[in-house]
């Protein structure tokens, strides 16, 4: 049981809150989504409909769920961190016998309106139980191997099962997260090279139990001319449009590959393409740098939270964050196999986009409550 110091503070009143909430994060993510809002729109020709209306309702939406999440006293946040991560896991489970399918996966629990992706949820509710879990041990025990069972669990179960669905890409990401958090928690590194030599001499017997389109994704990146017109069309196809964007690009709406349907996937995982293609190496940069900026505003908030828990949700959204990014621009320029990650606040969607901006929500009140010092029952 987590008890609370005599340092925790008088309880915030809603006003303090409102003023506390770092509002210049606030206005970068509005203008990261807004670029989203423009491909969008070009995405469809000229058209709000079908992607860029919807997507616009969305974030609407998200953005009131992120500031009511970040008013929200963080302590209860604490306290149901391990019950939204047991939530989340039965509806990922439930995916198996209730879910539908689309493209050959079966990811999505039909809710009448909008279809439910449960494996965005898992995500963020894992960063929310691993930081728990780690507030609430002694480096001592973070040092015995015994104590990193219950952890490994964690990341583990719902990475196996969004395996199954088949999503290699998010299975990947989550366990990138959840060996960041392991690490930032004061986890030695010894384990973890134990942990990756392991899983390279799996390699072979994980191969094996690979779909085979994602073998082939696999062969295709380490030649995608050696079938241009199947399995590496999309690859071949989105660093043409790369590279023909120039320093300037062609164009708002002007773009080749994209509107002559050349690209597949636009709206989604290869809307990066389609921006460099129009706005170029500068508009590709533009992005990129209101990324590194919302990456340096989630990385301080973490430094400035005087509680461990604090810390670890905030490093592990902002690392969240981070990967996201990475996976799908190292994608879309053929630096990694195409894993279907999109590409965070721009790409359209519905479950990614509302849960990134709870994530946003958690770091916003790791802000507002930075101040707050949480006993550990252990220590202090």
């Amino acid at each position: 049981m987590t008890h609370y110091s005599r340092h925790d503070g008088a309880r915030i009143g809603l006003a303090q809150r409102m003023l506390q909430v770092n509002w210049t994060l606030v206005v970068l993510i509005c203008l990261t989504a807004s670029i989203g809002f423009i491909m969008l729109y070009s995405a469809a020709g000229g058209n709000f409909e079908p992607w860029a209306t919807r997507q616009m309702v969305r974030f609407g939406i998200g953005i009131l769920g992120m500031l009511f999440v970040a008013m929200i006293d963080i302590r209860i946040w604490m306290k149901l961190a391990y019950v939204a991560f047991g939530v989340s896991l039965v509806l990922l489970a439930a995916v198996e016998f209730a879910g539908t399918g689309a493209g050959g996966a079966q990811r999505w629990i039909s809710l009448g309106l909008f279809n439910l992706q449960p494996s965005e949820l898992v995500k963020i509710a894992m960063v929310l139980a691993l930081a728990r879990y780690f507030h609430g041990r002694s480096h001592e025990q973070i040092g015995n191997p015994l104590y990193l069972v219950v952890p490994l669990l964690i990341v583990f179960v719902p990475a196996a099962l969004v395996m199954k669905q088949p999503d290699l890409g998010t299975a990947v990401l989550m366990v990138a997260v959840g060996g960041a958090i392991f690490f930032l928690a004061g986890v030695r590194i010894w384990k973890f090279i134990l942990v990756v030599l392991g899983a390279l001499a799996a390699i072979p017997i994980g191969w094996q139990y690979l779909h085979a389109y994602q073998r082939q994704r696999i062969l295709t990146f380490l030649d995608p001319e050696q079938d241009p017109l199947g399995s590496g069309y999309h690859i071949l196809q989105s660093q043409i449009a790369l590279g023909s964007g120039g320093l300037f690009g062609k164009g708002y709406m002007q773009g080749t590959q994209a509107n002559l349907n050349f690209l597949p996937e636009k709206q989604t995982d290869f809307i990066f393409t389609m921006l460099s293609e129009e706005f170029g190496f500068v508009g590709a940069l533009t992005l990129i740098g209101l990324y590194l900026l919302l990456l340096i505003y989630g990385y301080a908030i973490a430094l400035r939270s005087r509680s461990q828990y604090g810390r670890l949700v905030a490093l592990g959204i902002t690392s969240t964050f981070f990967l996201y990014i990475f996976i799908n621009v190292a994608m879309v320029m053929g630096l990694i196999p195409v894993v279907g990650v999109p590409l965070p606040l721009v790409s359209y969607g519905g479950t990614a986009l509302l849960a990134l901006l709870f994530g946003f929500g958690l770091l916003l009140n790791v802000y507002v409550y930075r101040d707050i010092r949480l006993a550990r029952t252990t220590e202090d």
